[in-house]
């Protein structure tokens, strides 16, 4: 693994997801099944919860980024076939796993992770997209929730998540008829951040998104993405601005960050962040 840190606990193991370490403070999970257009099966979903609950308590990484092998396909959804030849001891009809699709589409978590769309973000893959905290494209990339044309449904919260971004027409339109939206569209949907140059440098560019973050404190990037997170699920503003301060005010005000912040500002220097304790 490149540029690997020392890690208090070793990554869990995968049989769908490469993990590697691009640069400081960054984890690229990486869905490895591209002849399968990068469509995750049942087991994929636990295996993703697991690295995703790992990459929170891990304290030495800060951002990750998640993204599919080749430049066609970030994730096609589902395994259909999988679906179709099921396993006896999977039940296709349980409710959606914890976190969701790839532990991902209903994730709370504390650190945020950047979609690299390579490729198609069809079902769970777009589900997957719409939850992760910035969205960088493929100029050639599409999106779809395309469930109705097989007799089924976004059930990983896509259809919260597409109203929240886009309002209820355009998700009506997406989730009732299977469209496929262009990455250009997206954009103007707004549920992407930014096109990259050509499918070969999106997970370049997303690795530079990365970077920026992982140079300011890590402890205000938690706090401001719960209350971020916080914000679409607490109804008034004045309620969501004290269950955050709540939950991480004091922490925050009295922890090392805070303090070396403060001193690099008064003395002019660049601030040495240490690791987040929150």
């Amino acid at each position: 693994m490149d540029n690997a840190p020392i890690f208090r606990i070793p990554p869990p193991k995968s049989s769908i997801f490469l993990l590697s370490f691009p640069a400081v403070g960054i984890l690229l999970v990486t869905i490895n099944r591209e002849e399968q257009r990068n469509s995750v099966p049942v087991v994929g979903h636990s295996e993703g919860l697991q690295i995703w609950h790992w990459f929170d308590d891990e304290p030495s990484l800060r951002v990750g980024i998640v993204t599919g092998k080749g430049t066609k396909a970030f994730c096609a959804g589902a395994d259909l076939l999988e679906q179709r030849d099921p396993p006896s001891h999977f039940n296709f009809a349980a409710p959606v796993p914890e976190d969701g699709f790839m532990g991902l589409s209903l994730r709370r978590g504390k650190k945020p992770v950047i979609a690299a769309v390579n490729g198609i973000a069809f079902g769970g893959g777009f589900e997957a997209c719409l939850n992760c905290d910035l969205v960088v494209s493929s100029p050639e990339a599409e999106f779809s929730l395309p469930e109705v044309h097989i007799g089924a449904f976004a059930a990983g919260g896509g259809l919260a998540h597409i109203v929240r971004a886009c309002g209820l027409q355009i998700g009506s339109e997406l989730a009732l008829t299977g469209k496929r939206v262009s990455a250009q569209e997206a954009k103007s949907l707004r549920f992407i951040n930014t096109i990259a140059k050509s499918p070969e440098t999106v997970v370049d560019e997303a690795i530079k998104s990365a970077r920026q973050i992982v140079g300011v404190s890590p402890d205000s990037v938690i706090v401001s993405r719960y209350g971020l997170k916080e914000a679409l699920e607490v109804e008034t503003i004045e309620r969501h601005t004290r269950r955050t301060t709540k939950q991480y005010g004091r922490a925050l005000m009295q922890g090392e960050d805070y303090r070396i912040g403060v001193e690099a500002f008064a003395n002019k220097k660049e601030p040495k962040w240490v690791d987040s304790k929150l």
